[in-house]
């Protein structure tokens, strides 16, 4: 247990913070799972509209420093392909 105000005041800026990053985490992989959905129910229109409803979602997680940039880059890149192949 912490003994000094300062540690005391850390654990509780600590656990607002981790609280606010998981809300964040867990948003994100909200709009990915929508995205994924549309893609197996082969809705071309959905897909897209998916996708562009979490690209800023992920990015935003991104500049906030919830999950790395180039992770954001990345699973971007997929998805995008992925509802590409589907559009044909």
């Amino acid at each position: 247990m912490a003994n000094t105000a300062s540690a005391r005041k850390r654990i509780r800026q600590t656990a607002r913070r981790t609280a606010r990053n998981r809300a964040r985490l867990s948003r994100m992989r909200s709009f990915i799972k929508k995205v994924e959905a549309a893609i197996a129910g082969g809705s071309v229109d959905a897909a897209q509209a998916a996708l562009r409803e979490a690209q800023p979602e992920m990015q935003r997680a991104a500049g906030k420093g919830v999950i790395h940039r180039n992770t954001v880059a990345r699973k971007l890149s997929r998805l995008a392909a992925q509802v590409g192949k589907i559009a044909g």
